[in-house]
């Protein structure tokens, strides 16, 4: 009997592991009201998108905010955010006027947890729960590389993502750590609260163009629930399908639709623009979901998810403004030959979602001119389903990519409060264009980010462990992290009070030099007797690196003891900069092709040289569609110069971007991004090493770096410097949450439209 009783038992426990494994792992079901009707709480028609309520379908804005999954210290890939975390940022977000969070892929559980409790909560209270929007993600790693978007490991993962999505949001869902998404246990059933899903991410054109190259003749696709029209490209027909298989999955399983769109952005948006253009930024594909129709099976509804900021790729600022390009751009071209990567068949011209009124085109309510209203209004002529604009912003990082040709929303360099003024215009901007919601981009900074014009400057292994300010993809958030356990180091505000005397790392004739570091910044304060800032001038040189560096600087006339690779130079409010050695100047090394198509390794600098160069970053400008030149220089801005404020959050005058300040004893207080001073990774103190040794980017470690303090009153003197000992923090970073201006000024903006929406 015992022997019975331990078979039966042990058989029983295999039948319930492999029903759990089945059925939540591999997501295998049987139907058990296969005649049941289908329920959807969302619909659209051709502008509109509508929620149920008390039985009735009102119209429905997604005003959201993109989520992303990075704190520091972490990776994305980490999934570190705690379910507290979660909670307390979605009352930060509601709170703000927002009724939507967007994330693009899957999170580890507690994300799906603390959804669940928080609209519980708010439901048991009579409140408004947050709706959510959840994306489809595909791997970066598979869109870059020399798969179609028809091989196995896009499209059969591409759906089977959707089906574990589904299955997640439904709670039916136990999943291990892969690649890219998050684990965990499944079980709570947040469908009532998802409004829909966005499927895919921004679509690499040459994968668009290398899969309609490929397979021209998979250009259709009819299912139950979508199906192409004749119009449609062979990537559309795979969109088709993927589409029409996720909502075949939530039916038949759930019982259940919603919303569904599929990425998209400008580069791979449906239009075809004039050749000039289309030959420069090399638009070789366009994805118009347009080829993309629903069946009266759909009963929920379908937009267009579109990611647009004001400055990228800015293609109507060129068509505004055309030039006459010297024939070298295309004097490789044969005779009668269309222009390369040129797609017409496919495309839509883009004079057809114009009206042909100038005035109505490119201008906006205040009269300026605004091409990314005119780009947003053409998006919206061309759908006949609403548009949702599902990223939007701008960086506060000090750092910039990017500049907005009309409005000045940048991508970068942009202080706190006028990122609150560039959200709201983009808002009313997108709005006024017709669109049915949008996405601000996004809630949270993130340091693990790169951008392309600083990335090769950093050891990209390690960012997660430092904020980098000369970033700007690190700053697109209305919720800072800034460094420290509950406040930084130091505040370059005027206030001196936390200067200490062991911070002394200098002191003669000519004054107190003090330093200290944390995660983001290297702060200075000199305190100089009868300093008067608005006629003296202060020089601080700054030596990191053994392998160069030059006792003499010729472009200020001063000596230092030691050679040295930068020099501070405090010169009033408004000419204040750092400059850098010659040869440490990594603009030159990496840019001087693109800057003055030189080869930078001809006519090396020597490793002594005396000459000092503005520090400079590479914008993306295409420069030869403003100039009309195919040889024209790129774009740069001078990123050394140092601009004068308080930049103590707390101080009612706080501007986030400024560098340095005057005290009232008669000193001044800088504080400066590592990475302007060449430091790729400072949580393990590593610098760029000599460059044309390399012949690039590599690091070499320090433990100490030099700096002294002159002015204009010792002429002819060297400058003393003393030593001050780095040690780095490695893996161990510290911070503290903040709100931004930014995130205050966008939400007294929405609860006025609310306000004023209650009132009429």
């Amino acid at each position: 009997m015992v022997k019975k009783f331990i078979i039966g038992a042990c058989a029983a426990v295999l039948l319930l592991f492999l029903f759990n494994y089945a059925y939540y792992h591999l997501g295998i079901y049987i139907d058990l009201h296969p005649g049941a009707p289908i329920t959807t709480f969302m619909k659209t028609d051709e502008d509109t998108i509508y929620i149920e309520e008390d039985g009735e379908y009102v119209p429905f804005e997604i005003r959201g905010v993109n989520l992303g999954v990075g704190i520091p210290g972490e990776w994305a890939t980490d999934y570190a955010i705690d379910k507290e975390t979660y909670l307390r940022w979605f009352g930060y977000i509601q709170e703000l006027g927002a009724n939507t969070i967007r994330v693009y892929t899957i999170l580890q559980d507690d994300f799906y947890n603390a959804f669940y409790e928080y609209n519980t909560r708010q439901e048991e209270r009579g409140e408004s729960p947050l709706y959510l929007i959840h994306g489809v993600w595909v791997n970066d790693y598979v869109q870059n590389s020399h798969r179609d978007a028809y091989d196995d490991e896009f499209l059969q993962t591409f759906i089977d993502d959707c089906r574990t999505v589904v299955d997640i949001l439904h709670g039916k869902k136990s999943l291990s750590l892969g690649y890219g998404v998050g684990s965990g246990s499944y079980r709570k059933d947040v469908s009532f609260w998802v409004i829909g899903y966005i499927l895919g991410v921004e679509w690499e054109d040459v994968t668009v163009a290398y899969t309609d190259e490929k397979y021209p003749d998979r250009n259709s696709y009819s299912g139950t629930y979508m199906y192409t029209t004749e119009n449609a490209s062979p990537f559309e027909a795979m969109l088709c399908q993927v589409g029409d298989k996720i909502i075949e999955y939530e039916s038949e399983r759930y019982k259940q639709q919603r919303l569904v769109a599929f990425s998209n952005w400008p580069t791979t948006d449906p239009f075809v623009y004039p050749d000039e253009i289309t030959g420069f930024f090399m638009k070789c594909a366009q994805v118009d979901v347009e080829h993309i129709q629903p069946t009266d099976a759909f009963i929920s509804g379908y937009f267009a998810s579109y990611h647009v900021y004001p400055y990228y790729p800015d293609y109507m600022h060129y068509v505004l403004n055309p030039v006459d390009l010297t024939e070298s751009l295309f004097e490789n071209r044969e005779e009668g030959v269309t222009y390369p990567y040129h797609r017409s068949d496919n495309g839509t011209p883009y004079e057809e979602a114009m009206t042909g009124n100038e005035q109505a085109d490119y201008y906006d309510s205040s009269g300026r001119v605004n091409t990314y209203y005119a780009y947003l209004q053409m998006l919206n002529r061309h759908h006949n389903i609403p548009v949702v604009i599902s990223e939007y912003g701008v960086s506060t990082g000090r750092g910039m990519a990017q500049r907005d040709q009309n409005t000045g929303r940048n991508q970068g360099h942009m202080a706190e409060d006028e990122q609150g003024q560039a959200l709201i215009e983009c808002y009313e901007d997108i709005m006024a264009a017709g669109s049915a919601g949008s996405c601000v981009f996004t809630w949270q900074d993130e340091w693990f980010k790169r951008t392309w014009n600083t990335m090769y400057a950093v050891d990209l292994d390690n960012t997660p462990y430092w904020s980098d300010y000369q970033t700007n993809e690190q700053y697109f958030g209305l919720l800072s992290f800034d460094p420290g356990k509950e406040e930084s180091v130091c505040y370059v505000d005027g206030d001196i009070s936390e200067w200490k005397e062991e911070d002394i790392v200098q002191e003669s004739d000519e004054g107190t030099l003090s330093m200290k570091y944390d995660e983001k910044f290297l702060y200075f304060y000199v305190k100089k007797e009868d300093f008067n800032p608005e006629s003296d001038v202060l020089y601080i040189p700054v030596d990191t690196t053994p392998k160069s560096g030059s006792t003499y600087c010729e472009n200020y006339d001063i000596s230092f003891e030691r050679a040295s690779d930068f020099v501070i130079c405090i010169d009033g409010r408004s000419d204040s900069r750092v400059v850098v050695q010659e040869r440490y100047e990594s603009m030159r090394a990496m840019y001087l092709h693109e800057t003055a198509n030189e080869d930078p390794y001809l006519n090396v600098p020597d490793r002594d040289t005396s000459v000092f160069k503005q520090i400079h970053l590479l914008l993306q400008t295409a420069m030869p569609l403003i100039t009309g030149n195919w040889e024209s220089n790129a774009e740069t801005y001078e990123t050394g110069k140092l601009r004068y404020g308080n930049a103590n959050p707390k101080d009612e005058d706080f501007d986030s971007l400024a560098d340095f300040i005057f005290t009232e004893d008669g000193g001044v207080e800088i504080r400066l991004p590592w990475q302007l001073l060449n430091f790729s990774n400072p949580s393990e103190m590593m610098i760029h090493d000599d460059y044309y040794e390399c012949y690039g980017v590599e690091n070499l470690h320090i433990d100490e770096m030099y700096v002294g303090l002159g002015s204009e009153e010792s002429p002819g003197q060297r400058i003393m410097m003393e030593s001050f000992a780095l040690e780095g923090w490695g893996k161990t970073v510290t911070y503290h949450e903040r709100l931004k201006e930014s995130y205050y000024i966008l939400k007294d903006y929405w609860a006025s439209l609310d306000q004023q929406s209650r009132n009429e």
